[in-house]
């Protein structure tokens, strides 16, 4: 029988008895109890192999234990072009790590009562009303006949990826590709003067990979939850994130866009090409964002960018059971239900499972070892950024990195979630 990971978690957070009140702390000169300085000098090492070695430009790693920052170094260069170091407090593009806080923001507002996990989406955004599915395609001019769904999709759909919506240019089908672009949906971020809303009551138009709640199809949808945040509480997106977020937990370098201090310390996006780090070209998204173009357009799959000590914060409010600085953001009830498994074995038993906003290891993950204990919670972003929370151990860790295209035998981030978890004695 598997076991809850919530379990793990819940008693974490009981063992734990000042974990409510912490916050990020730096280290002191002193021995850290229960973590092998040495190991944590095998992983400083490792990562400056891989510097050495170009599998990338350059990166911020950072593990906090107990709420207590024991690594956070920053090595090789943010701009390989200009020969910019990279510093701890670089800005990275976090791409699909926006989804966890988008789904944040969605579920404040359930804590609210606005609405239920099972209510269907039309409720909210009428244009998803009749879905329809992808039945036969023509490639030669794009035309396509559908089907009707049985079901609708709820919201729960959309925060677990089984809405059946696509994701466009990075889709897995290339019939989705064709007919998102045709309809002008816009898939991540965009510098051109178009909102959520207007691409979102595009997408509602368009037909689905498969019925609400049958498959795992990683999806826009959460871009139509951030439009969801702003139908229900009124604000635009970036406000709410702000005020109910961002703020409280002091994230105040996590923006859908930069001023321009901050647009400094953006890391520029590099692509390994004729054995040497380039600064990566327009292709479907512009380098440049989050520094130019309307900065009207808020994804809430994949538009922020932020730093590690930022989400850092984002994570430890998680391990807190909802709570960082004294500021409640979520109960630990919800917290309960967004980390217990909610796709059953739509993923397969490759040890992970999907709560209402992370991935979660599950037992054959820790049987297939380097991935925490159980229910420890992670992702991703597009750019080549990680991160990984385990609240049986109370530790965090996030290494961060910008790259695309064409890489060079990057291997930072699973040696680096591996070495983590031995650094506990």
């Amino acid at each position: 029988m598997k076991t809850h990971p919530f379990l793990i978690f819940l008693s974490a957070l009981m063992f734990f008895s000042g974990a409510q009140s912490q916050t990020l702390t730096q280290q002191s000169n002193q021995v850290i109890s229960g973590i092998s300085e040495d190991r944590i000098s095998r992983i400083d090492a490792m990562l400056d192999e891989a510097i050495k070695t170009e599998q990338v430009p350059g990166l911020v790693a950072m593990i906090v234990k107990d709420g207590r920052v024991i690594y956070h170094q920053a090595k090789g260069y943010s701009d390989v072009a200009n020969r910019r170091n990279m510093e701890i407090n670089s800005i990275f593009r976090i791409a699909s790590q926006t989804k966890a806080i988008t789904a944040t923001a969605v579920m404040i507002l359930w804590e609210e009562g606005k609405f239920r996990l099972d209510d269907p989406i039309s409720k909210f955004i009428p244009e998803f009303n009749n879905p329809q599915i992808l039945n036969t395609f023509r490639f030669g001019d794009t035309t396509y006949t559908t089907v009707p769904s049985s079901r609708q999709i709820t919201i729960r759909h959309l925060l677990t990826h089984t809405s059946g919506l696509g994701y466009g240019v990075i889709d897995g089908d290339e019939r989705m590709k064709m007919i998102y672009h045709k309809a002008g949906v816009t898939d991540l971020f965009t510098t051109e003067n178009i909102n959520i809303e207007e691409s979102v009551k595009r997408l509602a138009k368009l037909p689905l990979h498969h019925e609400p709640g049958a498959k795992f199809t990683y999806s826009e949808g959460l871009d139509v939850l951030g439009y969801l945040v702003e139908v229900i509480s009124g604000k635009p997106f970036d406000e709410f994130l702000k005020e109910r977020i961002f703020d409280p937990l002091k994230m105040n370098d996590t923006r859908f866009y930069l001023d321009e201090k901050q647009g400094d310390r953006l890391v520029k996006v590099h692509t390994y090409q004729e054995n040497q780090w380039k600064a990566y070209p327009v292709t479907f998204y512009d380098p440049d964002y989050p520094k130019s173009g309307a900065k009207k357009f808020f994804s809430g799959g994949a538009g922020l960018s932020s730093t590690t000590e930022d989400y850092a914060k984002f994570l430890q409010m998680y391990l807190n059971g909802g709570i960082y600085n004294r500021n409640q953001i979520l109960s630990p009830h919800t917290i309960q239900t967004i980390m217990s498994n909610q796709v059953g074995d739509l993923l397969g038993n490759n040890g992970k499972d999907y709560g209402l906003v992370f991935g979660l290891v599950d037992d054959k993950g820790v049987q297939l070892g380097g991935m925490g204990s159980l229910g420890t919670f992670d992702w991703g972003g597009y750019f080549n950024t990680q991160y990984f929370a385990d609240p049986e151990e109370n530790i965090i860790g996030l290494i961060f990195k910008q790259t695309s295209g064409a890489g060079n035998g990057d291997q930072t981030g699973w040696k680096f979630r591996q070495m983590v978890f031995t650094l506990i004695d």
